[in-house]
């Protein structure tokens, strides 16, 4: 992932320009629409309760709200790597996972630091990349995780 990352990253910040500047169109020449983000990530848990949160009280993400006065999770604006990985990578570790999340942190060893006060096993990689630091750890039903602290402009 963080090859893919570091080529994608790379690809982004030389070809966002072109790609912000030109609409696509259909064929009878009306501008396309395209997706502004990632609007919610849904999955299977064994335990949904406990699972969201171990998400809210680990890595702050608020679940969807249950009154019409609560607040869902806001991201701060920054680059979202999408990417599909050959079925045989072993890179999300366990064969019978199919996703990763990635999320983008401010500052990882603070978060790492964090986790590990909270018992929750983080590797973080001693290597800097061309577009940041990364960390691995899991949540509770084994699902991958990816903590990425992208390099700071210069």
């Amino acid at each position: 992932m963080r090859k893919y990352l570091s080529v994608g990253y790379l690809i982004l910040l030389t070809t966002a320009p072109l790609f912000a500047a030109q609409a696509g169109t259909t064929p009878d020449g009306k501008p396309t629409e395209k997706v502004l983000g990632i609007g919610g990530f849904f999955f299977r848990a064994q335990d949904p309760k406990a699972l969201g949160k171990w998400y809210q009280d680990n890595l702050g993400i608020s679940l969807i709200p249950d009154s019409a006065g609560a607040s869902p999770w806001t991201q701060e604006a920054g680059a979202t790597a999408f990417a599909p990985f050959p079925m045989g990578s072993g890179y999300f570790g366990d064969p019978k996972k199919v996703w990763m999340l990635n999320f983008r942190v401010r500052n990882l060893d603070a978060m790492a630091a964090q986790l590990q006060a909270a018992g929750i096993a983080v590797k973080v990689d001693p290597r800097q990349y061309p577009n940041g630091r990364f960390a691995r750890l899991q949540d509770p039903e084994g699902n991958p995780i990816e903590l990425w602290e992208p390099k700071a402009k210069e």
